[in-house]
């Protein structure tokens, strides 16, 4: 199995996305509005050695992924990590049209890159799709926006994993692992707010070669049931099977950084995803995260 790497950049600051603050949340959205900003503090994360990049689906992530490819001779080899779909996006779609309108605008949007255009292609009827099928479909869709650069990860978020986990949906995960690696080349990634659950499903089933992300930190901030079932899964985790990939290390900025990563460096995790909007604590997550 293809390892991981040990950092990568996240990029909810670039997208006004803070569990804590919404007035930070507004801020950081007003700062990103520009797409120099954002690529400033790529530029600065580069400087620091970071060679891994995860960018969620969004609208915005088009112009950052556009960038890159028209550009790659100004920044080193990146490897990408796509967390799709960028449940955002779709919940605004639900508020804005309806679950009806939502689905309408997923699925027969226009242009023959959409779905619906991938189905009248191949000869098929919608209402014959089974839910394999259609899963496939939409991961394409999903990922158009990341073509012609190097994936490592294709990342399924938590709301649709853990959704598929509450219903013991084995075949629909296990269908999804297969086709990231036969379509992209790419290790499959599952997001979680139950880690320990997924990981023992996952063994259940019979599937390996799976990177987990889930929150971890010291004091149980989105982590499903506790601080202490996270510690003992990690404990017995096989991380060549389940490699572990840790978010929301500093829980939205309740844990200072040095106190943060002292607990989650002594828990045998083979990577951290973590965003931050500036050089210092850029740095000073780089030196962390190496002790």
């Amino acid at each position: 199995m293809n390892r991981i790497d040990p950092i990568v950049f996240g990029d909810n600051q670039f997208f006004g996305i803070n569990h804590m603050s919404q007035e930070k949340a507004q801020e950081q959205a007003e700062r990103f509005a520009d797409i120099d900003a954002i690529f400033g503090v790529y530029d600065q994360a580069f400087d620091a050695g970071i060679r891994a990049v995860m960018l969620n689906s969004n609208e915005r992530a088009v112009a950052i992924c556009d960038r890159f490819r028209s550009r790659k001779s100004e920044y080193p080899a990146i490897a990408w990590y796509p967390s799709i779909p960028y449940p955002h996006k779709y919940a605004s779609l639900v508020a804005e049209k309806g679950m009806v309108g939502a689905l309408n605008a997923m699925l027969f949007a226009a242009g023959t890159g959409s779905a619906l255009g991938k189905i009248a292609r191949g000869g098929m009827a919608l209402a014959t799709l089974d839910a394999v099928r259609l899963m496939k479909l939409l991961v394409d869709q999903e990922m158009g926006m990341f073509r012609g650069l190097d994936i490592r990860v294709v990342f399924l978020q938590n709301i649709v994993t853990d959704l598929m986990l509450g219903y013991d949906q084995a075949e629909i995960l296990g269908e999804y692992c297969a086709y990231v690696r036969k379509a992209y080349g790419a290790l499959p990634g599952l997001i979680t707010q139950n880690m320990p659950l997924l990981r023992r499903k996952l063994i259940e089933w019979g599937l390996r070669d799976v990177v987990i992300c889930s929150s971890i930190n010291k004091i149980g901030y989105l982590m499903s049931p506790d601080v202490d079932a996270y510690v003992d899964a990690l404990a017995q985790n096989d991380g060549d099977a389940y490699p572990m990939m840790a978010m929301s290390t500093l829980a939205s900025g309740a844990i200072p950084a040095p106190e943060a990563y002292e607990f989650v460096n002594r828990l045998g995790i083979q990577s951290v995803v973590f965003g931050a909007s500036s050089r210092k604590n850029i740095d000073q997550t780089v030196t962390l995260i190496g002790k």
